[in-house]
């Protein structure tokens, strides 16, 4: 088939597209590279061994998106273009909304233009908000607790409304939880520009000499040792997921909601102890007050993705840690 991965330079979306190669699929990605890397995409054809289709455009430009679908006969979308920082979306709101919701409008509408109704949705953790109870099945109330997580909630709804108005349409939201590592090659990773907001990659620039110390946000939380709960998992797997719910598309279910995560909590201080262990050094860290839009705790039932998907995360922490600090020291600086 030939899939279109929007935000395809992207983190996810780079590791997605390994998958998508390898299993024969030609892939054409389009990405504006504003916290991507063009080497990334040369990286995974090196991996691969071969070649994929890149447009550096924004989704944003329906002229744009038009192009591409008079160019290429594209039978599914993978869509994860969007701003994606939960802190930092609650400083510049707008950004976001505009980002994330009107660029998935604008793809949503190239796409019924065209009659490509095949989407799998890179959605999020964050539209349960702050859960009662745990773990989380996708059955639970939904309710975002930042800009970020409302943008994903709001999209998942125009996805629905679209699947209503027209059952013709399958559409995968896939939910997941927080993705870190990297291929094991080495070759390929996270590289945020600037500042990172996430957790591995700051740890692994601390641990590289890149800074100078961790800032761990709030340890007054009501959970083992007072630090945030996550559920982590290995972006491969999370890769794989996602090419487990292009094949479920082909069976034309309808619209179809799944976590991708392994069912596991850890903390930030269990996260940051097991990449001391691999890297073998300590990792300077100080204590921050709370960062707003953050949970005590949030971590998947996977099971309904094992079930309908026959996909499980099969990657733990230890590869998790490991292969973000083979990447790391790798590439010290990241792609540059």
């Amino acid at each position: 088939m030939q899939i279109l991965v929007t935000g395809g330079a992207g983190y996810i979306g780079s590791h997605t597209c390994i998958c998508l190669l390898e299993q024969g699929h030609d892939v054409i990605v389009i990405d504006n590279l504003s916290n991507s890397h063009q080497q990334a995409l040369s990286r995974v054809e090196k991996i691969t061994g071969k070649k994929l289709t890149f447009y550096q455009e924004d989704i944003l430009h329906q002229t744009v998106l038009e192009r591409i679908f008079n160019t290429h006969t594209i039978d599914a979308v993978i869509h994860f273009a969007g701003l994606k920082a939960v802190g930092e979306s609650t400083q510049i709101p707008l950004q976001y909304y505009h980002n994330n919701i009107t660029g998935s409008l604008v793809l949503l509408e190239v796409m019924q233009q065209y009659q490509v109704k095949n989407l799998v949705f890179s959605s999020s953790a964050t539209v349960y908000g702050d859960p009662k109870q745990l773990p989380i099945t996708e059955d639970f109330p939904t309710s975002a607790n930042n800009p970020y997580g409302r943008s994903k909630l709001l999209i998942e709804e125009v996805c629905r409304d679209i699947y209503h108005a027209d059952p013709l349409w399958n559409i995968a939201l896939l939910r997941y939880f927080n993705p870190i590592g990297a291929h094991h090659s080495g070759q390929i990773g996270e590289d945020p520009q600037g500042i990172p907001n996430n957790l591995l990659p700051y740890i692994a620039q601390v641990a590289v000499g890149k800074r100078e110390s961790l800032s761990i946000f709030g340890n007054d939380y009501a959970t083992c040792d007072g630090t945030g709960v996550r559920d982590y998992i290995h972006v491969m797997d999370l890769a794989e997921g996602h090419s487990k719910a292009l094949d479920k598309l082909q069976t034309q279910p309808g619209l179809v909601v799944y976590n991708l995560g392994t069912g596991k909590g850890y903390s930030v201080l269990e996260v940051l102890h097991a990449f001391e262990q691999v890297a073998k050094k300590a990792i300077p860290y100080h204590i921050v007050a709370r960062r707003a839009g953050d949970i005590a705790a949030c971590y998947a039932d996977p099971h309904l993705a094992k079930k309908e998907l026959g996909w499980i995360a099969k990657r733990d922490l230890h590869d998790m840690v490991s292969d973000t600090w083979h990447w790391q020291i790798h590439n010290p600086q990241g792609y540059i």
